[in-house]
């Protein structure tokens, strides 16, 4: 599903079902400690129910599925979607994934005990998804927005491959990350309050094969460049990689959440 907002890229189309398949393969990288920060809160454990927004390939659920609470997942591409079915079926995981957009969602009031949405924040129509988001969870309902990126000023390797997706996106919105708290609009204070928050860098491991692949995946490649541009930049980015990488390394990220609770009257 090709989308386009004039928030993201400066309104280039990009499609996450045409790279869903490295999408699965490559973007499942969040270190243990991402998921401890998460468990710590009490959140995403047994007992609740959780829905994840944008939830992609399903990384969230199926990473935390063992904790026992009960998952949803949703995303508006139906490729992703896939992908997250065929990953948890492999596990025996019993995960309700479903096609729809974060806009269109439809449970019924308060019955949610934790939503998520990790990597996906951004997408969305703010002003649309605050109030039902508060709707759907139950009273002290907690919503849990969570992002990780690479430090591009701070890490040779990411910097350098960053300058490559530039060049061939160089409108792509995703570049120049540095540690900050995770933005909220002012319309989610209307239906939430702020309980914590908590940014912190983070070592990821690589290879070179995983990290062209992690390239590969993000909005500024295979979600938006054509089969030509995309040839040029896989040949272009390998070569980089040769020149200035050992076969396995480690890049620097950092992680953050933001906990908002629903709240009352």
């Amino acid at each position: 599903m090709e989308i386009r907002d004039s928030r993201i890229d400066s309104g280039k189309a990009f499609d996450w079902g045409r790279t869903s398949r490295e999408y699965a393969k490559y973007r499942d990288i969040y270190p243990d400690e991402f998921y401890e920060k998460i468990l710590d809160r009490g959140l995403c454990v047994k007992g609740q129910k959780v829905l994840d927004l944008g939830t992609g390939t399903g990384v969230l659920p199926r990473n935390m599925y063992q904790y026992g609470a009960d998952w949803v997942g949703c995303d508006i591409s139906p490729e992703q979607i896939e992908q997250a079915k065929i990953l948890s079926k492999e596990k025996n995981m019993k995960i309700d994934f479903r096609t729809v957009s974060t806009e269109d969602i439809d449970f019924p009031d308060e019955t949610i005990d934790v939503i998520t949405a990790c990597q996906c924040f951004w997408y969305f129509d703010h002003e649309k998804v605050m109030p039902k988001l508060s709707k759907l969870l139950k009273k002290d309902g907690k919503l849990l927005i969570l992002y990780m990126a690479w430090l591009p000023y701070e890490d040779k390797i990411a910097g350098a491959s960053e300058e490559l997706v530039l060049k061939y996106s160089p409108d792509w919105s995703g570049a120049g990350e540095t540690l900050h708290p995770i933005w909220i609009p002012d319309i989610a204070y209307e239906y939430f309050e702020m309980e914590d928050h908590e940014e912190y860098k983070v070592m990821v491991p690589f290879t070179k094969e995983s990290w062209h692949g992690r390239l590969k995946a993000c909005r500024g490649v295979g979600a938006s460049l054509d089969a030509k541009e995309l040839t040029k930049w896989d040949s272009e980015h390998r070569q980089l990689l040769d020149r200035i990488a050992p076969e396995q390394f480690e890049v620097l990220h950092y992680a953050a959440l933001a906990l908002l609770r629903k709240r009352r009257g």
